[in-house]
């Protein structure tokens, strides 16, 4: 595995530009739902309530993360990688990254979404140990499901 560089947005519209607009396409292109397209106002929001990061390979984008602080306890880690970098220990470095920040932010739990269409997601969270289902949900627009899993 190549050594990643992580980088985290700061919501800082200007300063955070090229990584606003590095998240958003690997978001974006990872995310095929249409309830889930973000645009740059979206990820910029996203940014001021959420830890978002960004991971590169050298100057070569491979991918992002998402920690949703606790509510209720709870924390939500997501881990992003594009198809051309999967398979590389990309995806498991940034869910490390991801528990370790949500955990820095007080969770007693943890949980991650993945679409039930990607099968390889599911496998990877499972393979994560979120093996704890929690919820399946539908959004407006979408056909396939959301499903919750809780880290065991």
């Amino acid at each position: 595995m190549t050594d990643l560089r992580i980088e985290r947005l700061t919501g800082d519209a200007d300063g955070d530009s090229a990584l606003v607009r590095d998240w958003q396409h690997a978001h974006n292109t990872t995310v095929p739902a249409d309830s889930a397209y973000l645009s740059l106002d979206d990820v910029r929001e996203r940014a001021g309530r959420n830890v978002l990061e960004v991971a590169y390979a050298g100057d070569v984008l491979v991918g992002c993360s998402t920690v949703r602080a606790p509510k209720e306890g709870v924390a939500t880690v997501i881990a992003r990688v594009l198809p051309e970098h999967r398979g590389r220990g990309h995806g498991r470095a940034l869910y490390e990254r991801g528990l370790a920040t949500a955990r820095a932010l007080g969770a007693e739990h943890i949980e991650t979404v993945v679409l039930t269409s990607n099968e390889a997601g599911l496998r990877f969270a499972e393979r994560a140990g979120f093996t704890v289902e929690v919820d399946r949900y539908r959004l407006d627009g979408d056909t396939v499901d959301w499903v919750e899993l809780r880290l065991a």
